[in-house]
């Protein structure tokens, strides 16, 4: 059963990052500017972005926003990957910050007028306030309702104070799961984009032979239309396949783009500048 057992093991390591794969390969690439809070800040600082955190009952997120024209009247919003790599198939990382934060990397290469990061719950805390966040919040209960209550209250605000009336959200990876949630039941949503997001959960899980993410909500069980939507994919992705997007497609609709040569972490952001000016050409088209 040893090879049985290796296999599973496989599966794993894959779903949570690759962690050995960075292990070994070092973390270089135009991604690799996270880990720390202050790193991150100091980064979308130096790209314009206002850094602060947000009390989003019951989590505090990061939110960076970078807002050139204010009443733009549609504001494009960024929700991060599930963050750091887990450092053993068993256990979570203690800290889920991530070491690289590609959905920040992919708002900072889009020329909007207005536009907001999200981190995701319990990332970028202090030592203290991890201590007090639930573990369940970056494994099983990682998109449970109220983390897509939070992202809704923090999206009102933000609506408030840049005072825009429209979204277009983006979302990378486990990102793109919240976007989607969030897509499903808000009114003011006009542009859906996940990148790499594994959108079918249990199908996911199924796949990979996991045990279910318990507490969480799947995109696939929606009974809700979806605005316009675009789900990109990497041919090379091994940990979400581009079968999870077809599978979510094929019931909610959507347009799926396979990205030639791309895995789940290379090449979006060298490449988002044109991925997301095609995008919007198409919007704008419509």
């Amino acid at each position: 059963m040893l090879w049985l057992r290796d296999r599973v093991l496989v599966r794993f390591v894959l779903l949570c990052g690759g962690v050995f794969i960075l292990l070994l390969g070092g973390c270089a690439g135009p991604d690799s500017f996270g880990g720390t809070r202050a790193a991150v800040s100091a980064w979308a600082e130096a790209k314009g972005f206002v850094v602060e955190e947000v009390l989003a009952q019951p989590f505090a997120l990061l939110r960076a926003t970078r807002i050139v024209a204010r009443n733009a009247g549609i504001i494009t919003i960024y929700i991060e990957g599930d963050g750091a790599p887990w450092p053993s198939p068993w256990y979570p990382p203690h800290d889920p910050t991530p070491i690289k934060p590609i959905a920040l990397a992919l708002a900072a290469a889009d020329p909007t007028a207005a536009l907001a990061y999200f981190g995701r719950p319990c990332q970028y805390l202090s030592r203290e306030a991890l201590s007090a966040c639930s573990r369940a919040y970056w494994s099983t209960r990682r998109f449970a309702p109220e983390v897509i209550a939070a992202y809704d209250n923090a999206i009102d605000e933000l609506k408030k104070a840049s005072g825009t009336e429209r979204l277009r959200l983006v979302g990378y990876s486990g990102g793109g799961v919240i976007a989607t949630m969030l897509a499903a039941h808000r009114r003011d949503v006009v542009l859906l984009v996940t990148v790499a997001a594994p959108l079918a959960v249990a199908e996911w899980v199924r796949v990979h032979g996991l045990s279910p993410l318990t507490g969480s909500l799947d995109p696939d069980t929606i009974s809700a239309g979806l605005p316009p939507s675009v789900h990109w994919v990497g041919d090379h992705d091994r940990v979400v396949p581009s079968s999870i997007i077809e599978h979510f497609i094929a019931r909610h609709g959507g347009r799926r783009n396979i990205a030639p040569g791309f895995d789940h972490e290379c090449c979006w952001s060298e490449h988002w500048a044109s991925i997301i000016a095609e995008i919007y050409s198409e919007e704008r088209m419509k």
